[in-house]
């Protein structure tokens, strides 16, 4: 691995650690509770996509990171489908 993939890797399981996955948690607890998604958490998720979308090389070139993109992207995809359910009870 080049010392400039890795580090790219690091910042974005950081980020993923730090800011992601925690705001991920959050959306998902209102949405189980009933809630639908707020302006911002579309934004969320939408700039989340478009990240893995520019990350999709380095995931090319890394395959042991494709399980913990499938489990966020399996996270991201629960809470789209609550909240489109949440919405569609409303």
């Amino acid at each position: 691995m080049s010392d400039h993939d890795e580090g790219i890797i690091q910042t974005l399981i950081e980020r993923f650690n730090n800011q992601r996955l925690p705001r991920a948690l959050d959306i998902k607890a209102r949405v189980n509770r009933g809630a639908v998604l707020e302006n911002y958490d579309i934004s969320f998720l939408e700039e989340v996509l478009a990240d893995i979308r520019t990350a999709h090389p380095l995931l090319e070139r890394h395959p042991e990171l494709q399980p913990l993109v499938i489990k966020a992207m399996g996270l991201y995809k629960e809470i789209a489908e609550k909240a489109a359910a949440n919405a569609a009870a409303k």
